[in-house]
């Protein structure tokens, strides 16, 4: 899955700037005073967005396809190697004890892996999603 989300921005005519909203993620809703800056808060508050999607162990939100007037915002990639791995992990219908089995590691850093606040090393990000049945792609522009 590409974390890269659609987003509107609307220019605010009564206090200037910019409003973000999201229609994949609605509670991801900023604004900022210049465009890049808009957009720059429009990836902060979706990182937000997710991370409080994995801590409340809901589904993470698909991005839908680009409509006319929106542009596209990516999630820092920590945040969308930590969403891959919640989600692989919600799809395995496994249990980190038997997760943790599987790779060799303690329950505890399966807990910590799954924790969008933890740093935790992409090595250790890709085994864990490469035994959940995933693949980490990387690309770069």
């Amino acid at each position: 899955m590409r974390y890269i989300y659609p987003v509107l921005l609307t220019e605010d005519l009564d206090d200037g700037g910019y409003v973000v909203t999201c229609r994949d993620v609605p509670e991801a809703i900023t604004q900022g005073e210049t465009i890049g800056e808009a957009l720059e808060q429009a990836a902060d508050a979706l990182e937000e967005a997710l991370c409080g999607c994995i801590n409340h162990g809901r589904l993470i939100p698909e991005p839908s396809a680009r409509q006319i007037g929106e542009r596209l915002v990516t999630v820092p990639v920590t945040t969308a190697l930590k969403a891959v791995a919640y989600t692989k992990f919600r799809e395995s219908g496994q249990t980190k004890v038997a997760i943790a089995r599987t790779i060799g590691i303690k329950e505890s850093e399966v807990r910590r892996i799954l924790d969008p606040r933890h740093g935790t090393r992409a090595d250790t990000m890709d085994r864990f999603i490469r035994a959940l049945g995933g693949e980490v792609l990387v690309s770069a522009r």
